[in-house]
């Protein structure tokens, strides 16, 4: 539209330009010819009759001759002012001659030459024109001026219909001049915005990730260059992102596989040394302590091979959920309870059967566990998880207590998380401490916890108490028909 407007202004101004110059040379054209014609047959009249004017004229011969001059138009529309000194007639009796401006009476009394104006008389356009009546001097010398003037007045309205007409054609000539200039603009634009909008969707189409879109290339002139230029990105793009989706697959592979061909040996190395661990208050104490690192040391690579089991099953996409309703505090309850973290956590949870919901009671084990575990492990005492209703079910009956998801709020009274860190304390294997190569956990339990909340459909916030201290909040939906129970992994 900007394109059309703008080549529809520029033609507007060219035909209106050149109409306005073709209207003033056809006028000024037009108005020469007739002021030409006029002061020629009234230099002629004036030369014809002059000779036959008694000196010094009466009142009655200088009537006579503005008569005469007069006849010289036979549509009798001239009007003459003939005048000698002070006497003045005209040619048509008592015709005040209006039309007679100071300019002109000035420069036929200063000049030989014969004068013109056009002036506006009646509400139209005249043409006046003055002269001096001379003899010829002696011998053919300098000519002698006789006293008697000569005024005209003649209306040109021939000549005002001919510059209407004209301003009638340079009109109707401009319409479809710019009719024209508006289609030509169209072409224009359309030539140029096609490729351009072809450009766009396929744009979005690459950006939608549907990268084996191309352009077609047609002509050499620089869109064409320009949809060459995309289709070579675009290609290169398609084949870095396959090749890095090659190595993602690869690697999640590598991963998965290392992890379940670890699961035999360490589940015998975890035997041997649950059998250590029996024996080591009988041997000495070097021996012991030995047992006793080598023991926890294979708890935490267990550990770690299950989470990337789990990781794996979470990017392949086979993670599933296995829906239960249960009592969402008594299973927070359990969870604590399983892991000997009773004593060492505050709870602010609800009464038996005042919060159920349809959930996958492993997934919300890990997530429990893995927040309280990083709060005992990072943070301070005391550590405190709460349970809440969260937002009012849409339509619920006002005396029905639903709501349509709850809040697991877990906090610690540590230092909080730096500023720094918050952004990717959910990333997998991320240190905030880039010296710090070993920590209790395996680096993924917050991820692990992110990825469990969000297959139930919830959220997961980290952030900063302003009394200090971190506090975790996940928001889980409340799912309570039977239709929505995961499958088996």
């Amino acid at each position: 539209m900007r394109l059309v407007v703008a080549f529809g202004l520029v033609a507007a101004l060219a035909t209106m330009t050149t109409g306005a110059l073709a209207f003033r040379e056809a006028r000024n054209g037009v108005l020469k010819q007739s002021q030409d014609t006029v002061i020629a047959q009234l230099r002629a009249q004036v030369g014809r009759l002059a000779p036959d004017l008694t000196y010094p004229p009466s009142r009655q011969s200088l009537r006579q001759f503005a008569v005469d001059v007069a006849r010289a138009e036979p549509a009798a529309t001239w009007r003459v002012l003939v005048r000698y000194k002070g006497i003045a007639e005209t040619s048509a009796p008592g015709d005040p001659f209006d039309a007679l401006t100071p300019a002109v009476r000035e420069a036929v009394d200063a000049s030989q030459a014969t004068v013109f104006q056009r002036v506006r008389d009646g509400g139209r356009t005249s043409l006046l024109v003055g002269m001096s009546v001379v003899f010829a001097g002696p011998t053919g010398g300098i000519p002698v001026l006789s006293g008697v003037q000569v005024f005209l007045t003649v209306p040109q309205t021939g000549e005002q219909t001919s510059v209407d007409a004209l301003v009638t054609a340079v009109e109707r000539a401009m319409v479809p001049a710019l009719g024209a200039a508006v289609l030509l603009a169209l072409f224009a634009a359309r030539g140029v915005l096609r490729p351009v909008r072809a450009l766009r969707r396929a744009t979005r189409s690459i950006a939608e990730g549907r990268l084996d879109t191309r352009l077609d290339v047609n002509g050499s002139d620089e869109l064409a260059d320009l949809s060459h230029t995309f289709n070579e990105t675009a290609a290169a793009l398609e084949q870095s992102v396959a090749e890095l989706r090659a190595m993602e697959a690869r690697a999640r592979r590598f991963v998965a596989d290392v992890s379940h061909e670890l699961r035999t040996p360490l589940a015998a190395m975890s035997a041997v040394t649950d059998l250590l661990d029996e024996e080591a208050g009988h041997l000495d104490p070097d021996t012991a302590t030995a047992v006793r690192l080598i023991s926890e040391e294979t708890v935490k690579l267990a550990r770690l091979v299950e989470d990337l089991m789990e990781v794996s099953r979470f990017d392949a996409g086979a993670a599933v959920l296995h829906l239960d309703e249960i009592d969402l505090a008594e299973s927070i309850r359990r969870t604590l309870a399983s892991r000997g973290w009773s004593d060492e956590v505050e709870t602010a949870l609800p009464g038996p059967d005042a919060l159920r919901g349809r959930v996958d009671p492993r997934r919300l084990d890990v997530v429990v566990a893995n927040l309280v575990g990083n709060a005992l492990r990072h943070g301070a005492r005391p550590v405190r998880i709460g349970l809440s209703a969260g937002v009012p079910a849409e339509g619920a009956p006002a005396d029905v207590p639903a709501v349509a998801s709850v809040i697991v709020e877990v906090t610690d009274s540590g230092p909080g998380i730096p500023a720094d860190v918050l952004p990717y304390v959910f990333e997998r294997f991320y240190k905030s401490d880039s010296a710090r190569t070993r920590t209790e956990g395996s680096g993924l339990g917050l991820s692990i916890t992110e990825e469990n909340v969000r297959m139930h459909g919830g959220t997961i916030r980290a952030a900063n108490r302003p009394e200090g201290g971190a506090v975790f909040t996940v928001e889980l939906p409340l799912r309570r028909d039977e239709s929505e129970s995961g499958g088996s992994s």
